[in-house]
């Protein structure tokens, strides 16, 4: 599970993130950007509200998907297109968080704000970075034991 580091030179964080996380060894999962798109394709909402929580759940779809949870999440990168929309990011993430991160590790973010995404109707896209443990091998035959069998 990742560690959160917390430098006594720096004061707590401005928000739901930590200064950095140490991650145990692992295999990294990087999830691509995900946006305010549901699976069929249609805007979860013209709000940054609505994309922040559709975009979130991207993302945990995609963890899931690379064999991690919430908790595995190392790094979270946030573009939004307006600095207007900071606030309703934030909402949107106070909502969905503590139940992503019920001990409150949160993971670091990066909040960019940017000129546009690849479509003009979407407002925020989030990447993330997790590591997934290493999983235990397989009991398999020794080689000394496969050699025998066929003997």
């Amino acid at each position: 599970m990742p560690r959160v580091i917390q430098p006594k030179a720096l004061g707590a964080p401005i928000g739901m993130y930590s200064h950095g996380m140490v991650a145990p060894g692992g295999e990294i999962v990087v999830v691509a950007g995900q946006v305010g798109l549901r699976a069929d394709g249609g805007l979860a909402g013209a709000d940054v509200g609505s994309q922040t929580r559709q975009a979130l759940e991207n993302v945990g779809a995609v963890l899931e998907a690379g064999g991690c949870r919430w908790r595995d999440v190392v790094r979270l990168q946030t573009f939004l297109t307006s600095a207007e929309d900071i606030p309703g990011f934030m909402r949107a993430r106070q909502e969905v968080f503590p139940g992503y991160f019920p001990d409150k590790a949160w993971p670091p973010n990066t909040l960019l704000v940017v000129s546009r995404l690849v479509r003009p109707e979407l407002r925020v896209e989030i990447e993330a970075m997790a590591v997934r443990r290493p999983r235990p091998a397989a009991a398999r035959p020794r080689a000394t034991a496969r050699k025998r069998e066929r003997r």
